[in-house]
């Protein structure tokens, strides 16, 4: 839902600009939301983070350097950051969270770009959202995140999108297909 908004309001931009973000438009995903801030010489940092968002690490997380939730990971975190924002891209991050009781939650987070005073790279608008909500979720906050995929969402423009191949032939079609003999036992 948040991939489909930013596309929208991005037309044919690299990016939309922050200016554009209406809250009340993406009500649905908005405690599962933040905002980055991604300045030249400084290393990105939470300008707003989501109630559910900031829950799972029991703290506001306003403020706070996006990459300490990694922990050691943190320069990978802060490349990812830099990745999305400098290349303009949306990238999505499969990610393991860790409480301090050894509990481990699957994560998924979106991060896509954000125009700010003209500049592309300024600020990345982002979503943290866990794969299933276990009891301990709000009770017991996560103390660090660990990456285990990533991979890049580029919106199709029309102009990228192909012609669909051609149907094949009802024989060839037929040939494609093997029935085995068989049956219910």
């Amino acid at each position: 839902m948040l991939f489909a908004y930013w596309d929208g309001l991005r037309g044919e931009r690299a990016a939309p600009e922050r200016a554009d973000i209406a809250p009340g438009a993406m009500r649905h995903v908005l405690a599962d939301t933040f905002i980055l801030a991604n300045e030249r010489h400084a290393a990105p940092a939470f300008r707003l983070a989501g109630t559910r968002m900031s829950a799972l690490f029991g703290r506001d997380l306003r403020g706070q350097l996006f990459g300490d939730l990694w922990g050691p990971g943190r320069r990978e975190a802060e490349g990812m950051a830099r990745l999305a924002a400098e290349d303009t891209i949306g990238l999505v991050v499969g990610l393991l969270g860790r409480n301090e009781n050894g509990s481990e939650l699957p994560l998924e987070m979106l991060l896509l770009p954000l125009r700010h005073r003209s500049r592309t790279e300024a600020r990345l608008l982002g979503a943290l959202s866990p794969a299933c909500v276990p009891a301990w979720a709000g009770l017991v906050p996560l103390r660090s995140l660990e990456t285990c995929s990533l991979r890049i969402v580029q919106p199709r423009r029309d102009s990228d999108s192909q012609p669909s191949p051609a149907r094949p032939s009802p024989a060839r079609r037929r040939t494609m297909f093997v029935v085995h003999s068989g049956g219910r036992a």
